[in-house]
């Protein structure tokens, strides 16, 4: 292994909203520290689609103390993008974008942190790395023709063009409402027998009108079982059906980087949530001087944390760092 380029008190894995509040955190009290981002800066809103609009409002994503002011009741991807932009920018946040934590490793007190750029030691680790690169894969056969994809970004492109949209979570409803109203010939699959209880409540009325009139199609209770180049087939309640179609959009969720919380050592839960272990008071894991924040504590239950809910993990794991190094600096 190469010597280490720089030594730090702490490492942020994931420039993300809450690894910002991290940084911001260390910043205060005055611990040295480096944010590592695989992509741009708050890579996982940027990559939301364009026309987005947040569920929660502008003070929720509030972080560092600085207001986050937005003409809208609740805020749009673009604002959000500018605000946090600005919070980098204000703080001067020691963070390098574009750059790949590849292995983490506890050597004695210390920490050995590998990326597709550089080697570094820290004493402190934090994992903010969310939820949003790693999509729930459908497993069927098709599933990897260009014409899928498990993101959705802006209506346009589907102008004209018949659409599956998989799911019925907040993502899936939001496409098939704004690809509809571009042009699209859109036909819903999902697996439940109603719309997601959790879809934004200003948004569920929209939606189930256009199912009502017959301007979204939706199968319910269905499933999609295999993509062709110009059709799908689906299971419905009343039996398989095969649809022509151009496009699929396959919004069945994401998950966390499980395999690179094992490889660096964090316990999963031995249940369906894989929920990695971490102290709710500190946001320690199991290995110590290895934190958890943000949405990546809540395992597949990607709905359990937000940026509104876990702006405190930065303080929560602040903290616990300044009583370990009071305990270890105290005399004999």
């Amino acid at each position: 292994m190469k010597e280490p380029s720089a030594h730090y008190d702490l490492l942020i894995i994931g420039g993300g909203p809450i690894g910002l509040a991290c940084g911001i955190a260390a910043q205060k009290a005055g611990l040295t520290y480096l944010i590592v981002e695989r992509g741009c800066l708050v890579n996982s809103l940027y990559r939301y689609p364009q026309n987005m609009t947040f569920f929660s409002t502008s003070e929720r994503l509030e972080i560092g103390g600085i207001p986050f002011v937005s003409v809208n009741p609740k805020p749009k991807r673009a604002e959000a993008l500018e605000y946090y932009r600005r919070i980098q920018q204000k703080f001067a946040l020691n963070i390098h974008l574009f750059e790949e934590v590849t292995s983490v490793h506890r050597r004695e007190a210390r920490f050995d942190v590998i990326t597709s750029k550089s080697n570094y030691t820290a004493q402190y680790v934090v994992v903010a790395t969310g939820f949003y690169d790693i999509p729930c894969m459908l497993g069927i056969k098709g599933e990897n023709l260009p014409k899928v994809s498990h993101y959705y970004n802006d209506p346009h492109y589907y102008a004209g063009q018949k659409v599956v949209v998989v799911g019925a979570s907040n993502s899936s409803v939001d496409a098939a409402l704004e690809t509809y109203r571009k042009g699209a010939d859109v036909t819903m699959v999902v697996r439940a027998g109603c719309i997601g209880s959790r879809v934004k409540y200003w948004v569920r009325p929209d939606i189930e009108n256009r199912i009502a009139n017959s301007e979204v199609r939706a199968f319910f209770n269905s499933k999609l079982i295999e993509i062709r180049p110009n059709e799908v087939d689906i299971r419905t309640p009343d039996g398989p059906i095969t649809l022509e179609n151009d496009f699929v959009l396959a919004l069945t969720g994401y998950h966390p980087d499980f395999a690179f919380l094992e490889k660096i050592g964090i316990k999963l839960a031995d249940d369906p949530s894989k929920e990695p272990f971490h102290d709710t008071k500190t946001m320690e894991t199991n290995v110590p001087g290895l934190f958890l924040a943000g949405v990546v504590c809540g395992g597949m239950n990607t709905h359990l944390w937000f940026i509104e809910n876990s702006r405190q993990h930065a303080e929560q794991i602040i903290g616990r760092i300044l009583d370990l190094r009071s305990w270890r600096t105290e005399p004999l």
